[in-house]
């Protein structure tokens, strides 16, 4: 892929071009320039370009022709920096990062710092190290950030890794890591634990960005004693008051909308109605599946919806783009149209809808038309990468039976109330909820009355072959049926819910034959399937063609009775017990509001 000289080694090119010397590679004319350092519009503006930099902007680069000097008419459209995802995690799309950057090139994006924590749990470094090569061959911008809570909650989970200051330390050497991960171990920040701080310091000891992760309410002590720590951002705020906490405190808010995460809209009112300085906020996907990427977009789809809001639109524009740039100690290389800055480029009619007509990254032109113009070959990825689904034996419908006397329950009991893990539709966390199940030949038992279903984490890392049984709430199925799936955030075992044990074991079994990915049965047999073949979480296809098995997998679920908005990232997410206020992990029933272990019958 293109490489491009630095600045420095540039910089006489570009001045040459700017003078008049020397012909610029490619030329735009005749287009509005959105200046996103001073957040202007100007008309009638050209851009001169030169060795994939930009070399001159301004009113009439026509001295700047020569006889090899590509010209693109911009005919009065707006000149749009590349927007930049200032935080992401490529497996959630289900594809490689190759495939990623093809899906989201034709949305303009040109810029992605991506946290390859999923992959970590997984692989561990070997893993981590893999994404990172392969975000080193790309045509756009893909910075990464080093996974800084491999497991995410130490004691309250084993992941199939561990990861800790000497390997923060040594991956801080590599030439494309950007800063740390997003810490989301809050209690062992806010209670002082070494390994948290040493790997913050290992990422300020290298002058780099540390991001942040305060998965809480609480706005308190430990809101406070977080920002201390030295985490720059936090993406996990959902409501007005956590942006305006968290700018206060001298954080990057990060505002969220990802395929199933709704938190911009909450959250931009500190700014179109409370008046706060837009500078230090930034917006960002954090979760975007392919079928959100084919059919919806990327972060042109997050700043049409901050418009939307309310928000001026070179206002959105400067939250994904300079303030990102500016967060990572980017400036002076992109996040905005000004000499010197790599030439990534929109070029669209219209602000407010934000139409990608064409995209420019590194001076070459990437996309025209939502059409990718250039060739990336695919991703190769060793067999230490695949078939990582140890399940340990072949699991029937017992391994999936909660027996009522091992947890407390009297032999005569004809119910029992036990905690339920509430799905909140559009967000990340979960409600702690209380339920009366049925007590049936000594077994507690589902009870689709109350939307109360079963839900089990498969350990498969290992191949101890354990389940841990819980209760979950939310999915709305109406009819016998089970959902598997090897994502789950974030120590990644398998997580399956359904409404029959022994659906739950065909499932489950399942995608330890394939290897990994989602699959939901039915007693008409398996209604979808995802294969994810790299460590049970990425495909090796094309985006397309995952968002189309995705999209089975949606419609299965529907038919089944969940109308939830993006249900397959509310399951991916039942067991990250770093985000309130009930979780199941390989361990069992975690309050997350304590950070410890709890019954599952009260």
């Amino acid at each position: 892929m293109k490489s491009v000289p630095s600045w420095a080694d540039s910089a006489k090119s570009l001045i040459d071009v700017a003078m008049g010397r020397e012909p610029a590679d490619t030329l735009i004319q005749g287009g509005k320039w959105v200046n996103v350092y001073s957040g202007e519009v100007i008309p009638a503006t050209d851009i001169a370009i030169k060795h994939g930099r930009i070399a001159y902007v301004g009113p009439d680069a026509s001295h700047s022709i020569g006889e090899n000097t590509q010209i693109i008419e911009a005919h009065g459209r707006y000149l749009v920096p590349g927007l930049c995802d200032a935080h992401m995690h490529v497996e959630s799309g289900m594809v490689t990062v190759t495939e990623f950057v093809r899906a989201v090139i034709p949305h303009g994006t040109t810029s992605m710092f991506i946290d390859p924590h999923e992959i970590g749990n997984v692989l561990g470094l070997d893993g981590v190290r893999l994404m990172h090569d392969e975000a080193l061959d790309m045509p756009i911008n893909v910075y990464v950030q080093m996974p800084s809570c491999v497991p995410s909650a130490p004691g309250l989970e084993h992941a199939g890794a561990e990861l800790g200051i000497s390997e923060v330390a040594d991956a801080m050497q590599w030439p494309n890591i950007i800063g740390l991960g997003e810490v989301m171990n809050f209690p062992g920040v806010c209670a002082g634990d070494s390994t948290m701080l040493g790997e913050i310091a290992a990422t300020q000891a290298m002058n780099k960005t540390v991001g942040g992760h305060y998965a809480s309410p609480d706005l308190g002590k430990a809101f406070h004693a977080y920002a201390a720590s030295g985490a720059a951002d936090d993406h996990e705020g959902t409501r007005l008051e956590d942006v305006t906490a968290r700018v206060r405190q001298g954080m990057r808010a990060m505002l969220r909308l990802g395929s199933a995460w709704y938190d911009v809209a909450p959250q931009i009112k500190a700014v179109t109605e409370h008046g706060l300085d837009p500078r230090n906020i930034v917006l960002c996907t954090d979760d975007s599946h392919s079928g959100t990427l084919v059919n919806d977009g990327h972060m042109n789809r997050v700043v049409r919806h901050a418009i939307a809001q309310g928000l001026p639109a070179v206002t959105a524009i400067q939250m994904a783009t300079l303030n990102c740039a500016q967060h990572f100690g980017l400036e002076r290389e992109l996040g905005s149209i000004a000499p010197g800055r790599l030439a990534d480029i929109i070029i669209t009619s219209d602000l407010p809808t934000l139409p990608i007509e064409t995209v420019v990254a590194r001076g070459e032109v990437v996309a025209e038309q939502g059409k990718l113009e250039i060739d990336i070959p695919p991703a190769s990825y060793p067999e230490s990468a695949i078939n990582t689904v140890k399940m340990g034996k072949h699991l029937d419908a017992n391994d999936f039976s909660i027996n009522a006397a091992e947890h407390g329950v009297a032999a005569d009991a004809s119910k029992a109330t036990v905690r339920v893990i509430g799905v909140i539709e559009n967000q990340a966390p979960t409600e702690a909820l209380q339920r009366d199940v049925p007590v049936i030949d000594g077994r507690l038992e589902m009870d689709q009355a109350v939307d109360v279903c079963q839900i089990a984490l498969v350990e498969r890392h290992r191949g101890t072959g354990a389940v841990v049984n819980g209760f979950v709430s939310g999915f709305g199925y109406r009819v016998p049926c089970a959902m598997a799936s090897t994502v789950a955030h974030d120590a990644h075992h398998m997580i399956v819910v359904g409404t029959d044990r022994a659906l739950m074991a065909q499932a489950a079994n399942r995608l330890g034959e394939v290897g990994g990915g989602v699959t939901l049965f039915t007693d008409a047999g398996e209604q979808a399937l995802v294969e994810l073949p790299i460590a049970g979480l990425m495909s090796n296809e094309r985006a397309e063609i995952v968002a189309e098995k995705a999209q089975g997998l949606v419609f299965a679920m529907k038919a089944c009775g969940c109308e939830l908005n993006n249900a397959y990232m509310q399951h991916s997410l039942l067991a990250l017990v770093v985000i309130p206020e009930l979780r199941l992990s390989d361990v069992g029933l975690i309050d997350v509001t304590t950070f410890q272990l709890t019954p599952l019958v009260v």
